[in-house]
């Protein structure tokens, strides 16, 4: 168990790089964003004429005007650059001539500009992951409005065909790519230190590295859109994909990153977990968010290389044109479906486990009640983890798969909802009978519930074949869609960013402004969505932006309830920025009173988190149980000490 970060001695004294002769490079060495914007731009312009010069005469680039080579190149080596910039390659530069990089200086109160740097402090990361994520979030929602304009008619238009499908495969694809983060990336580099009695991540640079990713994937798929988009959706069929233009390409560097990102964050939560808890801190008192964590880290990283593999496949078919995936030229498109799908359904539960486990580890601290079967969640968790790998054939029903195959990915698509099942009963058990506090979070967490009770129910229909047969392709799965990831996931987000703001700034977001937007989005969501269900079984297909004129004015109520569900959000957004900025209300130490290792910490937090390693008594959960033993010893003397080092205190 590795606890104590004192450096350790005789590795050398850091080296000013000006003695080195090293003055003209220092800038570069510290980097931040806008250097890492020039570093992109230089890298990008050189990518392209490389490309250029490698490929230009190729007869197949010759006269079509684009050409791949230049265009993977240039999103490669500019990000490249992107990197160099932002100084994240010091530290093995350094080494690599024989220099001790000198450490960061670390101090309670952070500066806003730190936040744009290549910081090292996970609660740096975890900031820079909040604001990313909202902001990602919130201009894939923007897209989602374009898609609900163009619907208010079937017949009067605002966006061509082609258009109309960019948008929809930017929103699907900007939602589902960077929204895999929104939970590890904010809340849990943030605050599994915290929790598990650490001072720091595993691995800082992996952590930091895991967050910028994110960055130049986001800007990268954006471009999508002045360079013609991507046809083939979100799921990136081919031979749409082969055959698309450059926009295309766009999509596989752009989701490549986000598999980077995934894969350096995975490492460094799974690391974190295992090898650096506090004394006492068993597998049995570990948060359950800490269990969210681990195996939605474990998830990650068994399939999120194969997804990176099958990019890797699509980009050389369109780049050097082998034909692994293009049936006309011997290839099978069915590769890049498995490929995708062994990805792809994980990573609906990538972005469910976060919510869930949240969700749960918030609960007990509204109802003032300990978590009902707490290791049978722990068990859930775990279940939905390990079939997630088996369920992904589902989505091929209806594309030729063996008939014979269909009745057992049915079967292990229905056993998925036993251990979901169990999560949802374990939350229902919490509230049962709990004094429960009506606060802004706890608002959001019962939304959650009733939420994801019609995405559960409707989503054992669409794994019967039959009903696929039926429902496939059509508004009916995009609202049992919609209800289980954005009516839990993005409900459980805001119920967070609300609780833990508190610990993050130690500011209290205005409560007043907190419970109209909650009602207005929930209202408006369901308003949304709800209707989408019928419109689905009426025979409206997705992605077709003209409709049977009998339905319009069902889409016009949908249409119409998204825009409000849009000002609730906007209204959400205006609350947390004018709190944070103006009004900073102070919230004092623990406003919820929660028993959580991470609130007793105080605010603002150590720059170590803990000024000495605590020893871990229980578990956080004994609400109302009247044992008030302390979660933790935060300063612990004689033999306790002894435990923290080693024996020598």
């Amino acid at each position: 168990m590795a606890i104590d970060m004192t450096p350790a001695a005789g590795v050398g004294s850091p080296t000013d790089l000006e003695a080195r002769g090293l003055k003209a490079a220092k800038p570069w060495f510290k980097g931040n964003m806008i250097t890492a914007l020039i570093g992109g731009g230089i890298g990008y312009a050189f990518g392209h004429w490389l490309g250029n010069a490698i490929a230009s005469n190729y007869s197949v680039y010759v006269s079509s005007g684009q050409n791949e080579v230049a265009i993977y190149l240039s999103l490669i080596i500019g990000c490249l650059g992107w990197f160099i910039g932002l100084g994240a390659l010091n530290y093995p530069i350094q080494k690599l001539l024989g220099l001790e990089p000198a450490e960061a200086p670390k101090s309670e109160k952070r500066t806003f500009w730190e936040h744009f740097t290549y910081s090292t402090d996970h609660k740096v990361v975890g900031v820079q992951y909040l604001f990313g994520m909202l902001l990602y979030f919130l201009v894939a929602g923007l897209l989602a409005l374009g898609i609900r304009t163009e619907l208010l008619s079937p017949v009067n238009h605002i966006w061509a065909p082609d258009t109309y499908i960019e948008i929809v495969g930017e929103h699907g694809t900007m939602m589902m790519m960077m929204m895999t983060s929104i939970v590890m990336g904010p809340f849990g580099n943030y605050l599994i230190p915290l929790m598990i009695g650490s001072k720091k991540m595993a691995f800082p640079r992996l952590e930091a590295a895991s967050f910028w990713f994110t960055v130049p994937s986001f800007l990268i798929l954006l471009s999508a859109l002045w360079q013609g988009g991507f046809q083939s959706g979100w799921t990136g069929y081919a031979p749409l994909s082969i055959q698309g233009g450059p926009g295309q390409s766009d999509y596989d560097v752009a989701f490549a990153l986000m598999a980077l990102s995934m894969i350096c964050a995975s490492i460094n939560m799974a690391a974190t977990i295992i090898n650096y808890r506090a004394p006492g801190m068993r597998w049995s008192r570990m948060p359950i968010l800490s269990w969210g964590m681990i195996t939605t880290a474990f998830t990650m990283l068994l399939s999120v290389p194969v997804l990176f593999d099958g990019l890797y496949v699509m980009s050389l078919d369109r780049g050097v044109r082998t034909a692994m995936l293009y049936a006309g030229h011997g290839g099978s498109s069915f590769l890049w479906e498995n490929l995708f799908w062994f990805f792809g359904h994980p990573e609906v539960y990538l972005l469910a486990l976060p919510g869930f486990a949240i969700t749960v580890e918030m609960l007990p601290v509204f109802a003032r009640k300990p978590v009902f079967a707490l290791k049978t969640s722990t068990a859930g968790l775990i279940g939905v983890a390990v079939l997630s790998f088996f369920v992904w054939q589902h989505h091929l029903f209806m594309s030729g798969m063996n008939p014979d195959m269909r009745p057992l990915f049915m079967l292990t698509t229905e056993l998925i909802s036993i251990p979901t099942g169990f999560l949802y009963l374990v939350a229902m058990g919490t509230v049962w009978r709990g004094k429960i506090r009506f606060e802004v979070p706890m608002l959001f967490l019962l939304a959650v519930f009733w939420n994801f009770l019609w995405g559960g129910v409707t989503g054992v229909y669409n794994s019967d074949v039959p009903v696929d047969a039926l429902v496939h392709g059509s508004f009916f799965v995009m609202a049992h869609f919609h209800f289980t990831i954005m009516g839990q996931l993005i409900f459980a987000v805001f119920a967070a960013v609300y609780y833990y703001t508190p610990l993050i700034f130690g500011i209290r977001l205005n409560d007043k402004l907190g419970k109209i937007s909650f009602w207005i989005i929930f209202v408006a969501f369901n308003s949304t969505f709800l209707p989408l269900f019928m419109i689905g079984l009426l025979g409206q297909p997705r992605r077709v932006f003209e409709y049977a004129v009998r339905l319009q004015h069902l889409n016009q109520w949908v249409s119409i309830s998204a825009y409000v569900l849009g000002f609730g959000i906007l209204l959400y957004v205006i609350n947390l920025i004018w709190s944070l900025a103006v009004t900073r209300t102070p919230s004092g130490p623990n406003p919820w009173e929660s028993r959580g290792l991470e609130w007793q910490v105080g605010y603002p937090i150590p720059p170590d988190n803990f000024v000495k390693i605590p020893v871990v008594n229980r578990d956080p959960y004994g609400y109302g149980t009247g044992d008030d033993t302390p979660v933790a010893d935060l300063d612990p003397v004689g033999d306790r000490a002894a435990v923290v080092t080693g024996g020598d205190a």
